[in-house]
């Protein structure tokens, strides 16, 4: 089985997961625990931090494409960062930063959901 490992830390009411390892066919289900979780909790602010994320496959690609629509309908959003080349290379192949913020450092993301709250 692959290595995988996703945690969920909460900051200025901001979710970050933090992704470890290859996400792939098997590890998937544990990513869409995460998701279904803070959804579940009406939290919709999500950062996924991909430090630490040495592979993707299509079918980690698939669970951030089946969650996006539920958070944004929900006034939410899914941000991007600290994506590795080789991981950032299969998310623009497809298309997904037309579709999703990419950053560089998760204070990034956090600060775009904070000055974008309105109140």
């Amino acid at each position: 089985m692959s290595d995988f490992n996703c945690s969920i830390v909460e900051h200025n009411k901001i979710q970050i997961i933090k992704l470890k390892g290859y996400l792939d066919a098997h590890t998937a289900p544990m990513l869409e625990e995460n998701f279904t979780e803070l959804i579940s909790k009406n939290k919709f602010n999500i950062v996924v931090n991909f430090k630490d994320l040495n592979y993707i496959s299509s079918a980690g690609l698939g669970v951030f494409m089946a969650y996006i629509e539920k958070i944004r309908e929900n006034k939410g959003d899914i941000k991007l960062t600290e994506m590795n080349e080789k991981v950032y290379n299969i998310f623009d192949l497809l298309g997904f930063p037309l579709l999703y913020e990419i950053f560089d450092k998760d204070e990034q993301a956090i600060s775009k959901f904070l000055g974008n709250k309105s109140e």
